[in-house]
């Protein structure tokens, strides 16, 4: 029997729902609970580090020291199948940029869309001024990159269904 992370934050009195990040290709959350041994094998030989051990000992992402490379070392490592190369997407989580940006507040700073490989985050010119960001959830794969890159802590990565409800 598996005690899933939402009872367990239900009986230690944690109010506040949290939603984790998963590594990629993860099942669904209560499908990846009930699979996942939590062996520590993906977090042991992620290249880059973003996976950690989380609430209840299952492996979350955190994307403050780098971003997900998508080399698929922890899928290749899963065995109980909670991560599956069957998943459609590695992520289905997308970056998000509050006002705390640098850019936004006037200061020039372009440390994230150096890092977006996908396009996804980009500046327009603006005569006179300082560049205007340019965020486009489309492009955006969710890897994080942009994250730990940048120097105001202004961009977090959330579930797509997380952010089409707050929008």
């Amino acid at each position: 029997m598996s005690l899933s992370t939402s009872k367990r934050n239900f009986l230690f009195a944690r109010i506040s729902a949290r939603n984790p990040v998963r590594p990629p290709w993860a099942l669904k959350e209560s499908e990846f609970i009930d699979l996942c041994t939590r062996c520590d094998e993906c977090e042991k030989q992620c290249p880059v580090n973003v996976i950690r051990i989380g609430d209840g000992g299952y492996p979350e992402i955190d994307f403050s020291n780098s971003g997900c490379d998508f080399c698929q070392v922890c899928v290749d490592v899963c065995k109980s199948g909670a991560l599956s190369h069957q998943q459609p997407q590695a992520f289905n989580l997308v970056a998000s940029i509050d006002d705390s940006c640098f850019s936004e507040r006037g200061v020039i700073c372009r440390s994230c869309a150096e890092v977006c490989d996908k396009g996804a985050i980009s500046f327009k010119q603006v005569v006179g001024g300082i560049s205007h960001l340019i965020m486009n959830t489309k492009s955006c794969n969710g890897c994080g990159e942009c994250v730990s890159i940048c120097p105001a802590t202004a961009i977090k990565i959330e579930h797509r269904s997380d952010t089409e409800k707050a929008g």
